[in-house]
């Protein structure tokens, strides 16, 4: 399905939504990679007796361009900067809120049964390795896992050789899930990612000086968000919820 397909499509079933959305719950805009995390941030907020926030997440591109046609939104996160100055840049949040609430790890992942050994490093030879299977990533033209993959491989000077066996997700989840399936040999993803799925290893990790520091803004949509998500939004800075982050490998900035 092409971006602006699916872009659409998200938007219309948002817009279903909105009755829901305005007699019982803030909707949270977060990026793929903060599925289980924020999962788990907003069960706890709920046993506080809060009313539950309803979570949609996907890539950050189509979030952002989603709170540019007008969709519902009361927070985002992005899984960078660039998509948050993006919002911002369109006076879309509420720039006092803006804030980089996260970090992660980028690793090279491959399916448990695929004996692929490499140590990653200036000049590794990821594309003899792959030999001709796939290296799955997310888009890198606007999937910030995909920006961050790309940076890595072209810094440790392997992208050129792997850039025609790379097969292009439309976020980490996916790029992953393509991995998972055995229809890529190995994937870049987030460490967080990696450490929730049953079905892949973890091959090493990239050098944290290989690509740009990934970092996941926060911000409240809008000018004036209401009550419900403000303190949401709090908690989502609090410890209660720094201690949820932390249990799934994020760490806090």
């Amino acid at each position: 399905m092409a971006p602006s397909v699916r872009i659409t499509a998200l938007y219309f079933c948002l817009a279903s939504l909105v009755p829901t959305l305005a007699q019982a719950a803030t909707l949270i805009f977060a990026a793929s990679s903060l599925t289980d995390a924020l999962t788990a941030v907003a069960d706890s907020y709920e046993k506080t007796g809060q009313p539950r926030p309803i979570l949609s997440f996907a890539s950050s591109a189509t979030l952002a361009r989603q709170i540019e046609n007008g969709a519902p939104a009361a927070i985002f996160v992005s899984a960078d900067e660039q998509w948050m100055d993006y919002v911002a840049e369109r006076k879309l949040i509420e720039p006092a809120s803006r804030l980089a609430m996260l970090g992660n790890r980028l690793v090279l992942v491959a399916a448990k049964s695929e004996p692929l050994t490499l140590e990653i490093s200036p000049g590794f030879p990821l594309a003899n390795a792959l030999g001709k299977g796939k290296l799955a990533i997310a888009d890198p033209d606007s999937v910030p896992a995909g920006r961050y993959a790309k940076a890595a491989l072209e810094h440790l000077g392997a992208w050129r050789d792997v850039e025609a066996n790379v097969v292009r997700a439309e976020n980490v989840r996916a790029a992953l899930a393509y991995v998972e399936r055995g229809e890529a040999k190995a994937g870049v993803v987030y460490a967080t990612d990696a450490a929730q799925s049953k079905n892949v290893r973890i091959v090493g990790p990239f050098p944290e000086t290989s690509h740009p520091p990934i970092s996941y803004p926060l911000a409240l949509v809008g000018q004036t968000p209401n009550d419900d998500a403000r303190r949401f939004y709090i908690f989502m800075r609090s410890p209660a919820a720094a201690d949820i982050y932390t249990s799934y490998g994020f760490t806090i900035k």
